[in-house]
C-alpha cells in the first residue's frame, strides 16, 4: 500500500442560503486545497417511506437537503473562477436525468474547465425521490451501470451507440468529448457488494458519513480491486470532520488517496478563516 499522505479537498453541502460557488471555489483554490465536491438532490418528496441513512427514519438531519443547488451549474460557476482544483460531485444521481443530456452537460463542464471534472455517483438512498423519476428501486444499480456505460460511449466514441434495458440509442455524434476519461467514483457504504460493484464499474470509492473502520475498508477494497483483475489501485476519497495528522498518515498507508473536509459557507470571511485553519492543520507535511 501507498505510504503517501492523502490529498485534501473541500465538500460543500450547497444551498441557496450558502456562499455561492463563484465566491467559495476561489478561496478553496487559494488556500491550497486540491478539490471541490458538491452534492445533488433535485427534490425531496415531503412524504417519504425511505429512511435517511444517518437518522434511520424519514427525518432529515439538515434542511439543506431541500435547498441543494444543481451540481453541474454549481461546478460550471466554480470552473469559471478557478484554474487548478478538481471539480467533483459527492454525490450526483445520474439515473434521475436523461443520460444523453447529462453526458453532454458533464462533457461541457469538463471541456470548459480543462478536464477537471470527476463524477461521484450514488445509488440513491431516497427511494421516494427515485420513484418520482421512474427509477425502480430494485433495479437502480443496473440502471446506474447502464447510464455510466452509455455516457462513456458518448464521451469516447466518434459514433456512439448503446443498447440496454434502460438506455438505448443508435449510432450518434456527440461533442465535445472530454479531454480524457472522466473518472467515476461511487459514494456508498463499505460493503462487499458495493466494493464488487466499484471494482467492476468505477474508478474508486467515496466513503459515507456513517462509515467507520476506513483503514480496514480501504485495504479490503484494494483486495477486491485486484481480485477483479483491475490494474493499479482504486481511488479512495474519505469524508472527515476535522484534520488529524496521525489519521491522515494511517489512512494514506491504507490506500486512501483523498480526504474531504466540510466547508463553512455562512459568509466569505468565515469561509476564508475556516479554510486557513484547515490548511494549517494539514500542512505539517506536504499534502
Amino acid at each position: 500500500m501507498s505510504d503517501q499522505r492523502p490529498r485534501t479537498g473541500i465538500v460543500q453541502f450547497t444551498s441557496d442560503r450558502g456562499l455561492p460557488p463563484q465566491r467559495l471555489a476561489p478561496l478553496i483554490e487559494a488556500a491550497g486545497f486540491a478539490s471541490y465536491f458538491v452534492p445533488e438532490h433535485g427534490h425531496i418528496p415531503t412524504r417519504r417511506d425511505a429512511a435517511h441513512p444517518g437518522t434511520g427514519t424519514a427525518e432529515l438531519p439538515d434542511e439543506r437537503y431541500l435547498r441543494t443547488l444543481d451540481p453541474w451549474t454549481t461546478l460550471a460557476a466554480a470552473a469559471a473562477v478557478t484554474e487548478r482544483i478538481e471539480l467533483a460531485t459527492a454525490v450526483a444521481l445520474p439515473v434521475q436525468a436523461d443520460p444523453i443530456t447529462l453526458a453532454k452537460t458533464i462533457a461541457t463542464v469538463d471541456h470548459l474547465s480543462g478536464g477537471r471534472v470527476t463524477l461521484g455517483v450514488g445509488f440513491g438512498w431516497n427511494l421516494d425521490e427515485l420513484a418520482d423519476h421512474n427509477v425502480p428501486a430494485g433495479r437502480r444499480r443496473t440502471m446506474l451501470r447502464e447510464y455510466l456505460e452509455a455516457m462513456r460511449a458518448l464521451w469516447r466514441d466518434e459514433e456512439a451507440q448503446y443498447e440496454g434495458e434502460f438506455v438505448s440509442f443508435g449510432p450518434s455524434w456527440a461533442w465535445p468529448k472530454p479531454p480524457g476519461a472522466v473518472p467515476v467514483l461511487v459514494g456508498a457504504g463499505a460493503t462487499e457488494k458495493n466494493f464488487t460493484w466499484i471494482a467492476k464499474n468505477a474508478d474508486g470509492w467515496i466513503t459515507t458519513p456513517q462509515d467507520r473502520g476506513i483503514t480496514d475498508a480501504a485495504r479490503r477494497l484494494a483486495e477486491v480491486w485486484r481480485e477483479h483483475g483491475r490494474a493499479g489501485a482504486p481511488r479512495i476519497v474519505a469524508l472527515d470532520g476535522r484534520p488529524d495528522r496521525d489519521r491522515l498518515a494511517r489512512w494514506g498507508g491504507a490506500g486512501v488517496t483523498d480526504v474531504l473536509y466540510p466547508a463553512v459557507d455562512s459568509d466569505e470571511a468565515a469561509a476564508a478563516a475556516h479554510l486557513a485553519r484547515l490548511s494549517e492543520a494539514v500542512a505539517a507535511e506536504p499534502v
